[in-house]
């Protein structure tokens, strides 16, 4: 008993103990936890706004709720009208019910659509039709031919099922943010053009905020710019020996088939020049070396849009397959920076919000729910910096938060599942993404066990995430009316390199099984002092 008594107070007094967070260059990977405090709006340093700049009122270009009739053509006239204001624009949609049932794109900085709230008396965007009977979005040409040239196809022989997937299964929304003319997401090299490189990048470290540059004329103080980091140097190559720490013998083939696709990317602004070094906004993730090529290069994007207060609802729909959904979807993100999504209700979504190619992105109080089987709540993919906070899942989801491909340094803070969770890791080299202070509703099978860390994605992009990808005070509450005293086993993954999993609790006595050379601690202990990583790293941050 006195071994025992000893052991729990060493747990208790560790988990109130931060001085293990090491985020600085030059820690060995054993001790790493990356910062993850630069996620968000602004990287957590600016409050969202509520309004700005003139406000319209939607209802003055015959945007009329409750009365029938679709809403669609009037609703993108006030759009492209307002959006020939200069300054920032707010458009207000009026309370009640408006129908849509084509795109609502949003092309301009400084531009917020707001409704008059989530709840009862607010605004609801009603979609009767999915996106499937819409005219088929330019933006994704190229995955269409994509899906047609490899064949993708939802296969189940059990449920006799071979059918093409959609285009919608991870892409597209009634609400998508778009700069025109640049690609969604590349999928075919015929579809390639030359980036607009604004310097050569020869070094920089892990942790850090400096990168070595030259042929830099064209790099300017204030310029918001892509790091890209490539593999140039096919299986064995050093990049991937970085992102997985030499510890997987099983590399999907997109990791080396693409050498002139970015495997790495980073959306960073640029803070100073001189002498060579160029100093960025935020920590790089992976040290960089000179044979993966890296460079600074433009990237066009919109700033300052926002998406808020109301509610999104889709009729009850038959589920067909996986990857065969119709396109119930809510909102897609694309090239969007300094922007944010928050207090939106979306009810019986195929997907409720889709991302791509984003950063420094706040998306928060965001709650879905219905009777459809979802394939994405709210999905981080081509995401860098990008904060979903306060998430509320009630329906049933394939991935109910998932950090996709590409994911990079984004998080989930203080979000719950309620039906069925899955803390997603979808492979796609996504890595050093946060699930911060989440709760969970399981139910474990008759072997006391739950896969609540069981990762998604295709085979050729495995494995389910690179280095540092970290687990902080998950909060679980078992269902079922459990009365054996047996430790309920969590299940992860066998391929998730250098996890962090640190605090792990509830309303019974848990175990995790996650390889390899995962950080385990905390088991079974409460964290008061301490409960969100992200909250703690940024006051610490913000105090210096």
């Amino acid at each position: 008993m006195l071994i025992i008594a000893i052991l729990n107070l060493f747990s208790v007094s560790w988990s109130q103990n931060m001085s293990f967070i090491h985020s600085r260059v030059n820690v060995t990977d054993e001790n790493y936890i990356p910062d993850f405090s630069y996620a968000g709006y602004h990287n957590g340093n600016k409050q969202i706004p509520d309004f700005t700049g003139i406000i319209v009122d939607a209802v003055d270009y015959n945007v009329v709720a409750n009365d029938g009739l679709d809403d669609t053509k009037a609703l993108q006239h006030a759009i492209s009208e307002v959006s020939k204001l200069k300054g920032p624009v707010t458009l207000l949609l009026p309370p009640g019910k408006i129908i849509i049932s084509g795109i609502i794109y949003i092309e301009r900085n400084n531009f917020i659509l707001s409704g008059a709230g989530s709840g009862e008396h607010g605004t609801e965007i009603y979609c009767p039709r999915p996106l499937m009977y819409t005219k088929d979005p330019e933006d994704l040409k190229e995955l269409r031919e994509y899906l047609i040239e490899f064949d993708k196809r939802q296969r189940e022989k059990e449920n006799n099922i071979d059918l093409p997937f959609s285009q919608f299964a991870w892409s597209g929304g009634f609400i998508w943010t778009r700069v025109p003319g640049e690609r969604v997401k590349p999928y075919l090299k015929k579809y390639e053009r030359p980036y607009e490189v604004l310097a050569k990048v020869s070094e920089g470290k892990r942790g850090g905020f400096s990168l070595s540059v030259s042929e830099s004329q064209h790099l300017n103080v204030g310029d918001v710019v892509e790091l890209q980091l490539f593999n140039k140097q096919g299986e064995e190559s050093q990049i991937i020996q970085e992102l997985y720490k030499n510890q997987l013998t099983r590399i999907g083939s997109h990791h080396w088939n693409f050498p002139d696709l970015p495997l790495v990317r980073q959306q960073l602004k640029v803070l100073a020049i001189s002498e060579g070094i160029a100093t960025v906004s935020s920590p790089l993730t992976i040290d960089i070396k000179p044979v993966f090529e890296a460079q600074l290069v433009r990237w066009n994007h919109l700033k300052e849009i926002g998406i808020q207060d109301f509610s999104i609802r889709f009729p009850k729909s038959p589920r067909i397959a996986h990857h065969v959904e119709p396109g119930f979807n809510g909102i897609y993100l694309t090239r969007v920076y300094n922007s944010w999504v928050k207090n939106i209700i979306i009810e019986n979504a195929d997907s409720g919000i889709l991302t791509e190619n984003i950063a420094n992105v706040t998306i928060e109080d965001v709650v879905t729910k219905g009777e459809n089987t979802a394939h994405y709540t709210v999905a981080m993919s081509g995401t860098y910096n990008v904060l979903a906070r306060g998430i509320k899942v009630y329906n049933k989801a394939v991935h109910p938060l998932s950090f996709n491909t590409l994911a990079t340094k984004c998080v989930y803070l203080n979000c719950e599942v309620f039906v069925d969770p899955i803390l997603d890791q979808h492979s796609g080299a996504n890595h050093q993404n946060l699930f911060d202070n989440t709760t969970v509703h399981i139910s474990p099978d008759e072997e006391m066990s739950y896969p609540l860390f069981k990762g998604g994605g295709a085979g050729y992009w495995k494995p389910s995430h690179g280095a540092f990808s970290t687990f902080w005070n998950t909060k679980i509450n078992v269902l079922n009316d459990i009365n054996s005293s047996k430790t309920i086993k969590l299940d992860g993954m066998k391929d998730g390199p250098f996890a962090r999993i640190i605090g792990i609790n509830g309303n019974k006595t848990f175990e995790v099984n996650y390889q390899p050379v995962t950080m385990i601690k905390a088991v079974n202990e409460v964290f008061e002092k301490h409960p969100s990583l992200y909250n703690y790293q940024l006051t610490t941050r913000q105090k210096k």
